[in-house]
């Protein structure tokens, strides 16, 4: 396995740095003991949920009859969307940052931890990259561990987050958000490649 390719592939869809600026919103007024609550619980509910999917979304797409090839293919499509959005758009769909009123818990799970970090392009790649490995244990126990150190990144980045956005600046997130929205762009246009290539039995 690319280990560099697959730590930038998780990170973008993950994005450490765009999640930072929604967890100020979604904690404003906790104190600091209840905002480092909320961003553990945010990142072990997250990395729970795209474990989950590393080694049983390949028996789900298995037993609904699905190709790796056309999984590739549509999976890189929606990536590939994603990745415009981040390079275009927000990093972060702006219009629920308002939303999961209520206590620590209900924001730690909605919607900081589905659908910001663990969201439709994290678990996509989740999928994806366990059907590269050939569902193989080492393989997969690797792709854990890239898992978990992005969200580990982002953790710290939600620790954190007032001295890094007060260093960064709303447009210094932005600019890092769009330039792994690039990245994410060109890894999705390989995997329908590689799809189309697999499919078609083209190298």
């Amino acid at each position: 396995m690319d280990w560099l390719s697959t730590f930038l592939l998780f990170f973008a869809v993950i994005d450490p740095v765009g999640t930072i600026p929604i967890f100020i919103v979604l904690t404003t007024g906790l104190d600091k003991r209840a905002k480092a609550q909320v961003a553990l619980k945010a990142t072990l509910i997250a990395t729970g949920v795209l474990v989950f999917f590393i080694f049983f979304g390949g028996a789900i797409l298995s037993s609904m009859d699905v190709s790796l090839a056309a999984f590739q293919v549509a999976g890189g499509a929606v990536l590939f969307l994603f990745a415009l959005q981040m390079i275009f758009g927000e990093s972060k769909p702006s219009g629920e940052m308002l939303e999961g009123e209520g206590d620590a818990v209900g924001k730690a799970i909605f919607p900081l931890a589905v659908p910001y970090l663990a969201g439709p392009g994290a678990i996509l790649v989740a999928v994806l990259q366990a059907e590269k490995t050939q569902h193989g244990l080492w393989e997969m126990f690797f792709t854990v561990v890239v898992v978990s150190f992005v969200m580990l990144l982002a953790y710290m980045g939600m620790i954190f987050s007032l001295k890094i956005f007060s260093w960064l600046g709303a447009s210094g997130a932005h600019v890092v958000s769009r330039v792994m929205g690039l990245i994410l762009a060109s890894l999705a246009v390989n995997s329908m490649l590689q799809g189309l290539g697999g499919y078609f039995s083209l190298h």
